[in-house]
């Protein structure tokens, strides 16, 4: 096995280039596990840990720009406050250690439909940068993943940042596990607002090949909302059972050891129900009508 570790992005690309089969690899906390349980034996590692620009964030016309190598627990600290959704998720990331460690670059490079980070993305239109020696390309969360452990990555391109532009509205995250963290989950689901465009973004997790979006479910609880964003009052329980049983039919499960497909939908109803109500509680906070 070969190891390369440019010190540089653009060392890293033309790396990438020229050894196309490369494994990229940062906190290593998929990929080492996937070795050392011989599950996959690269011909190449691409080290990127040592390329500080992949480890930081910025904020450029209203939007942040997340490096594709920024760790779980820094993103929890510095962007928590901005990004709740995505923070719920990354607390239920593995242990500490794991968070000091893993990233949501190489959450994404898995591509696991049970990914953590990937729900809340997809609830927050989120966009995808990546890039190779002949350019960048700028790709929806929704088009990224494109099958079981697999995206829309060429061979030659890497993932450089994901830019998300900060909540305006309440967010939430739910998983359905053994227990909250360390653990893969039977099933995830995120839920954004979106009040200025007077919306809710959705996300799905480890129930359907891909992460996905629950877009019936969100065409649906955008028309009861409508008239509610400036004076709101409480969801009645049948528009709560409603976008529960379409984000429920949105998925497409399987049976596996973690647990039946009639159970994660059953989960995704009670979750989207619940995160909903909460999500929607907060945008009401203050107001003695949705007390």
């Amino acid at each position: 096995m070969d190891f390369l570790r440019p010190a540089s992005w653009r060392e890293a690309l033309e790396a990438k280039a020229t050894h196309p089969d490369a494994t990229p690899i940062a906190g290593g906390t998929d990929v080492m596990v996937e070795i050392n349980f011989d599950h996959r034996r690269p011909t190449t590692l691409l080290d990127l840990t040592g390329i500080d620009e992949l480890a930081s964030w910025s904020e450029h016309d209203g939007r942040l720009r997340i490096g594709a190598g920024l760790p779980y627990t820094r993103l929890i600290n510095e962007l928590g406050d901005r990004l709740p959704g995505l923070a719920i998720a990354s607390r239920t990331v593995g242990s500490p250690q794991i968070r000091n460690r893993g990233t949501l670059g190489g959450n994404l490079g898995s591509a696991s439909p049970a990914g953590d980070g990937h729900p809340p993305l997809l609830a927050s239109d989120a966009e995808i940068e990546v890039e190779s020696v002949r350019g960048t390309r700028m790709l929806p969360a929704g088009e990224f993943f494109t099958g079981v452990k697999r995206n829309a990555l060429a061979e030659d391109e890497l993932i450089a940042a994901v830019h998300i532009a900060p909540a305006t509205g309440a967010q939430q995250f739910s998983k359905v596990g053994t227990r909250n963290a360390m653990v893969i989950a039977v099933c995830t689901f995120a839920v954004a607002l979106h009040p200025e465009q007077r919306r809710v973004g959705t996300g799905l997790g480890s129930a359907a090949p891909t992460p996905r979006r629950a877009l019936a479910a969100e065409e649906f609880i955008a028309g009861e909302l409508d008239d509610l964003w400036e004076s709101p009052r409480p969801l009645a329980d049948s528009v709560l059972e409603r976008f529960g049983k379409l984000v429920a039919d949105a998925s497409s499960p399987i049976d596996d050891v973690r647990g039946t497909a009639d159970y994660r939908r059953h989960a995704l109803s009670v979750m989207a129900r619940r995160t909903l109500q909460w999500v929607w509680k907060d945008h009401c906070s203050g107001r003695q009508e949705c007390a």
